[in-house]
């Protein structure tokens, strides 16, 4: 097998982790002949915390495993056509896909071969390789073999940027049932053992996993809820001060397994998840305020959470943007952090009128039915469901 037909078998197999693509890129489908990204040979989008785009070669090792996790297309017992970069191949397709300007980065996962030690030195060694043998300084992101050495993981964080170790399901029932080889306790090991050594790096000055690590969560595999799944995510943050949880609709293959559902939940579930998690991370939202009981601990499809949060408690709107405070001009539909923070910057100066908010922000239509200014009041006798269905684009219902 020439390296091009590797290429093609394992930038396939990468397709299906989430953590370096965006939540609006194309569905993922487990389908012949495609390389699995959103442009050609392998190489996929990331986004960067200031909104720049960032190309990476996407790939696995191998998509050899010795594990039967039910849900994984590279699964021991499937019958998926199998191949292996060495450790070289890596290095000559990264190193050459840069010098061309392909890439600005490497995105490494792999099956486990032979043992978790024997795969985690081999994911080392690439980074190793490209970085001490040909000074490579792009983006390296290495997905973790938790059940590995920690020795290893220690060395692996030496070289990538990013390190990851996929939680894969959000509770322990969930992943004895559906992939009983592997183990949560020694995951959340991994998970604090990285912890510690980058926030010692960090004290320290020193290079290590500098970008942090995250983690991806597979949704929809198993009956668990999007507020069970939220309160997972939010334990890892606050435990291990994860840089992003990415979340991925799962997406069925071949040959599965009884275990599994028929079908793939709506990727409208993937986007709200993200969505929830923003609110979570950046907007002081309690998982409380984002899903309740009365949803049955799901994320509405037909709006996102903060909409759906400001629907059901309309008694809280409209707020006054010439004197809300910023916790609840924060709430506001279609108002983001930066907006915010400009009209509190702009009110110090004028009493702001509509047309001042609407410089201030692009979303003011959507924000306008929870706003006051000088100029402006909305309809107080506009109830929740007449909003709601105001607020809801037909032609985002004919998607989901």
């Amino acid at each position: 097998m020439d390296l091009f037909q590797k290429l093609k078998i394992l930038a396939d197999a990468a397709k299906y982790d989430a953590s370096c693509a965006s939540s609006g890129a194309p569905k993922r489908a487990a389908r012949a002949g495609g390389l699995g990204s959103t442009t050609g040979a392998g190489i996929c989008h990331a986004y960067t915390p200031d909104g720049r785009c960032v190309s990476l070669l996407k790939i696995l090792l191998t998509n050899y495993c010795l594990f039967d996790c039910a849900y994984c297309i590279n699964r021991r017992s499937s019958n998926v056509p199998r191949a292996r970069f060495s450790v070289d191949d890596v290095v000559t397709l990264t190193v050459e896909f840069y010098k061309r300007n392909y890439i600005e980065g490497l995105f490494l996962s792999s099956g486990i071969i032979r043992s978790a030690d024997y795969t985690m030195e081999q994911l080392m060694l690439v980074a190793k390789k490209l970085r001490r043998d040909h000074g490579f300084a792009g983006y390296i992101h290495l997905k973790t073999i938790p059940e590995a050495s920690p020795w290893l993981i220690e060395q692996a964080g030496l070289w990538a940027d990013r390190m990851s170790i996929n939680l894969e399901l959000p509770t322990d029932a969930s992943l004895k049932r559906l992939a009983p080889e592997k183990d949560s306790a020694t995951i959340s090991a991994a998970m604090g053992q990285m912890h510690e050594r980058i926030a010692e790096a960090r004290e320290e000055r020193r290079r290590f996993s500098p970008a942090g690590q995250s983690t991806q969560v597979i949704v929809g595999a198993d009956a668990t809820t999007d507020a069970d799944i939220l309160s997972a995510s939010a334990g890892l943050y606050d435990r291990f001060k994860l840089s992003r949880v990415y979340y991925s609709a799962f997406s069925p293959i071949d040959h599965a397994s009884a275990l599994l559902p028929p079908s793939a939940p709506p990727l409208a579930r993937e986007h709200r998840l993200y969505q929830a998690d923003w609110l979570l991370r950046h907007y002081e939202f309690s998982i409380d305020e984002i899903v309740t009981t009365a949803d049955d601990g799901m994320l509405s499809l037909d709006v996102d959470p903060k909409l759906d949060w400001a629907l059901k408690n309309r008694g809280k709107f409209p707020v006054c943007v010439n004197t809300g405070p910023r916790e609840m001009l924060l709430r506001v539909p279609g108002l983001g952090k930066k907006a915010v923070d400009k009209i509190i910057s702009a009110r110090r100066h004028t009493r702001l009128r509509a047309a001042d908010v609407q410089r201030l922000t692009r979303a003011f239509n959507r924000a306008a039915s929870f706003l006051v200014t000088a100029d402006h009041h909305p309809a107080r006798k506009l109830d929740e469901a007449n909003l709601r269905a105001r607020m809801t684009k037909p032609q985002q219902l004919a998607l989901l």
